[in-house]
């Protein structure tokens, strides 16, 4: 994992429905990760696939055994 610089940061609250909070807690412990780290790879991804969209580009999850794809399509 990268080492983050030292930046200022900022606490926030969260409030999530139970079923929101088990897949962080899933994600979390299956990845062996902090929910903190979770989410900032979240937001690291979220970030990505919204520049790559406004150059008009999509996002296709391709099954290899197939070859068959599918669009994400995110609002």
């Amino acid at each position: 994992m990268a080492v983050e610089t030292a930046q200022a940061r900022k606490t926030m609250t969260l409030n999530l429905t139970e079923a929101e909070m088990k897949a962080l807690e899933e994600l979390s412990a299956t990845k062996d990760i902090t929910k903190t780290a979770v989410l900032r790879q979240a937001l690291r991804l979220y970030q990505l696939v919204e520049v790559r969209m406004a150059r008009g580009e999509k996002l296709f999850f391709e099954n290899d055994a197939s070859k068959q794809k599918a669009e994400l399509m995110v609002l």
